[in-house]
């Protein structure tokens, strides 16, 4: 939770009042002239008017941050913020959320906040790469009642935040373009031509194996699950340094994590190796994370990649560079 420090700014409106107070008052001094003092001493209440109600309407408000668990390199990841009026009486008035990602400004106007009342607003971010990143953050901002002054917060819900790499939909034989090991083979939900069960779609899932009829039945988007001919579990190698062309290393990355993403949630155990990388092998969501986070703050020229040792998984080699 955040509370705004703020600056103020006058605005090009502003400007022009405070000339036309500050020269107002010259001439009622050099004429003696009442009604030059009368607009002057108007202009300078409105001044002050627009000062105490535009820091009434700062007052009091909070941000708090919203951001998914999970954002993975190049997909659209919704991240928010919802502000409060802390304050026990008075409402906010003209409250504006102003967002600075690069490009085309944007901003979210809320027109009135009352006491003890919270808005959320929401918006896309696309991170560009794996790693780890800043949000571009987001700063309140009010002009009123009369658009004098700016009053501007600080810079907030800037939080770094980490990306894993791009995860995309593998076709149904991963394993025979990957290099699968020979060996004994056993029925398993997964995929292969026969379907296993039904269950709710999970992000990286093949959109082709969304079943329509269940899911307009139960109003969410459900998938298929096909048995596969896989059961053992799987070590994912990761062969080259990464450090000759950075495009392959990280075209590599996001074939590792697909990879490892489709292979968990199929139920396998799954295993990460190569040079300056090792997480040994285990199953589910946890895992996943584990796996994925490895693979985001994974850099090239790390120590050199030991040999395994035998072992009844299957290996899948991934080139990097």
């Amino acid at each position: 939770m955040f509370r705004p420090r703020r600056t103020i700014r006058p605005t090009r409106d502003g400007w022009w009042m405070l000339f036309a107070a500050v020269g107002l008052g010259v001439a009622a001094i050099n004429t003696g002239n009442n009604l030059l003092y009368l607009l002057c001493s108007m202009l300078l209440a409105l001044v002050l008017v627009s000062g105490i109600l535009s820091e009434q309407t700062m007052r009091g408000l909070q941000l708090e941050g919203l951001r998914p668990e999970e954002m993975f390199a190049g997909r659209p990841a919704v991240v928010g913020a919802s502000v409060v009026n802390a304050k026990r009486w008075l409402t906010s008035y003209s409250v504006v959320l102003e967002m600075l990602d690069p490009g085309p400004p944007s901003s979210f106007h809320v027109p009135t906040l009352a006491a003890g009342a919270r808005r959320l607003v929401t918006w896309e971010h696309v991170p560009p790469s794996r790693g780890r990143h800043r949000l571009s953050g987001v700063r309140v901002v009010t002009r009123f009642p009369f658009g004098l002054f700016s009053k501007v917060s600080r810079v907030q819900l800037d939080d770094e935040v980490l990306v894993f790499p791009a995860v995309r939909p593998i076709g149904p034989h991963p394993l025979g373009r990957a290099g699968e090991a020979e060996g004994a083979t056993a029925r398993r939900r997964g995929r292969s031509h026969e379907m296993h069960s039904l269950r709710e779609y999970r992000q990286g899932d093949d959109e082709r194996l969304i079943h329509w009829r269940s899911t307009a039945r139960a109003q969410a988007l459900t998938v298929r699950e096909m048995e596969a001919e896989t059961t053992r579990d799987v070590c994912i190698r990761l062969v080259g340094s990464g450090g000759a062309d950075p495009e392959k290393l990280e075209r590599g990355l996001s074939d590792a994590a697909s990879l490892a993403v489709h292979f968990l949630r199929a139920g396998a155990a799954v295993e990460l190796a190569g040079p300056g990388v090792c997480v040994p092998g285990g199953r589910g969501r946890e895992h996943e994370r584990r796996v994925l986070t490895a693979l985001a703050l994974y850099r090239s020229g790390g120590a050199e990649d030991r040999p395994r040792p035998p072992g009844p998984s299957r290996e899948v080699r991934v080139e990097i560079g």
